[in-house]
Order: structure tokens, then sequence, then C-alpha cells
């Protein structure tokens, strides 16, 4: 298995790969995200001039892994953090270290680009994913996120 950040401008079949990838994880959320709307963000994150990255885990020529993340400043942080927005494993895939590499991986880029720190959200039910994060040096921090969406 392989496990790499996805270059831009990406290939046609990468970006399709990413979306179906993607597109599971969107409908094991909520199921309110359409295929074209997906595809279109897909796009957007691998433009060259884009903040946000995919990275993937790649076997036997199939995506089986992803995270998507965003590059953000932070005044908390003296300078440049990421924002880990999704880390998606294939349920077939799971629980054999998969989603632990794509971490690692992201862990080192952050690092050897001078990133101040990494953030991310999970649901406060889920143990296993907890887990994983404390057992690679990540902690609670207290807070409550709100959204609204904007048309």
């Amino acid at each position: 298995m392989e496990v790499y950040k996805v270059e831009k401008p990406a290939s046609t079949e990468t970006v399709q790969a990413i979306t179906e990838l993607m597109m599971e994880q969107m409908n094991s959320l909520s199921g309110g995200t359409t295929e074209e709307s997906l595809l279109h963000t897909v796009q957007l994150v691998l433009n060259p001039e884009s903040q946000a990255e995919f990275f993937v885990a790649e076997e036997n020529r199939q995506l089986v892994g992803c995270a998507f993340l965003n590059k953000g400043i932070g005044l908390d942080k003296g300078g440049a953090y990421v924002w880990l927005n999704d880390l998606y494993v294939k349920k077939e895939f799971r629980r054999k270290g998969i989603a632990r590499k794509i971490l690692l991986k992201v862990l080192y880029w952050a690092e050897h680009h001078e990133f101040k720190g990494i953030e991310l959200e999970t649901g406060v039910n889920n143990a296993a994913t907890k887990r994983l994060y404390n057992s690679l040096g990540f902690y609670d921090i207290v807070s409550k996120r709100y959204g609204r969406t904007l048309t």
C-alpha cells in the first residue's frame, strides 16, 4: 500500500476516484451532498491555487482511504496550522492501520512544511477514532463548533 499527497493539478481519473471515495464518506454522514457538488469541491481542492490538500491510501491501484485538509493561520498557533476536515477509509479496509498510515503521512508533511499544529473534530461517541488520535499525540480541546450555510 502507498500513502501520498495528491499532486496538483490532478488527472481526471484521480479527481473521479477521490470523488467516489469521498461520496461514500458523505453518504455515511448525512446523505445531503450530491455527487455533482462533491466533484466540484474536489476540483477546487486540486486546483494549484487551493489552500487545501488530499492525502490518499492506494492499494492495488484502488483508493481505499483519504484525508482532506485545509491550511489556515491561527493567532493562537503563532502561524500556519492544518485543519483536518475528513479522514475516511473504506469499510472493507478498516482495522488494518490505514487511517494511522494516512495520519502519519499528514503529520510528517505538516512538520516538514513548518506548520505549528493540526486540529480536527470527531464525534464524542467515536471511541476507536479517539484512541487513534490520542495514540498519535492529539489531545482534547474543549470547544463547541458552530456553523451556518450561506447561499
